[in-house]
């Protein structure tokens, strides 16, 4: 009697099965690159109400990052600038300039500019900027070179994986107080007995437990 199926057929599960396993594993790999917080927050640089550069404010006139975000040291949040922190130099600097228009018109109406987040943390995470800013971790070690910066974009995913890497070791992030705002702080070749130094005059346990940062 004549087969009914031909000989190749017997290979149809094997290949099946095989093509299956290539299949779920490419999916799970999109989903796990494209759908992670490096793909799709690292580099977001929203157009700003005003073209504010930080290479020129923050790099090339040096002003400190704790004049503008006012609040870092005391408070959880760093705070945006108010209209009248801006003023207190361009009331005098600029003033003509089309590329101010928006900020000399909420001086004068006290409508506040309505600048776009750059670093957004889901609603069900809580940072603390004191707490850190004030055991030595400096703001580009979040926040990148800001000083180079023309427009401020995300230049680190904000992942819980990337927050816990620091919280298990903070030894790499830490820095003399005096040097948080201190933009391409080079680390000393003694960083390691630095860090043990801070971690332990400032008794820093960073907590790894999940009410840390969700509650």
């Amino acid at each position: 009697m004549a087969q009914l199926f031909p000989e190749w057929s017997n290979r149809v599960p094997r290949m099946l099965l095989v093509g299956s396993v290539f299949f779920v594993t490419a999916v799970v790999f999109f989903f796990w690159h494209f759908g992670s917080h490096d793909y799709l927050e690292v580099g977001y640089a929203p157009k700003q109400p005003i073209d504010y550069s930080h290479r020129l404010h923050a790099g090339q006139l040096g002003i400190d990052c704790r004049y503008c975000h006012a609040s870092v040291e005391n408070s959880a949040v760093a705070s945006i600038p108010s209209t009248q922190t801006c003023m207190n130099c361009h009331a005098q600097i600029k003033v003509d300039s089309p590329k101010l228009a928006l900020l000399h018109e909420s001086w004068e109406t006290g409508a506040p500019i309505e600048w776009v987040k750059v670093h957004d943390l889901p609603q069900y995470s809580h940072f603390n900027h004191s707490a850190h800013v004030n055991v030595g971790v400096g703001c580009e070690s979040c926040h990148g070179r800001i000083d180079r910066m023309e427009v401020v974009m995300q230049a680190a995913p904000m992942s819980m994986g990337w927050c816990l890497d620091c919280h298990n070791n903070p030894g790499p992030n830490l820095r003399p107080v005096d040097q948080v705002t201190t933009m391409g702080w080079v680390a000393p070749p003694n960083q390691f007995e630095l860090a043990a130094e801070i971690i332990a005059r400032k008794n820093i346990a960073p907590p790894v437990y999940c009410n840390a940062c969700h509650y």
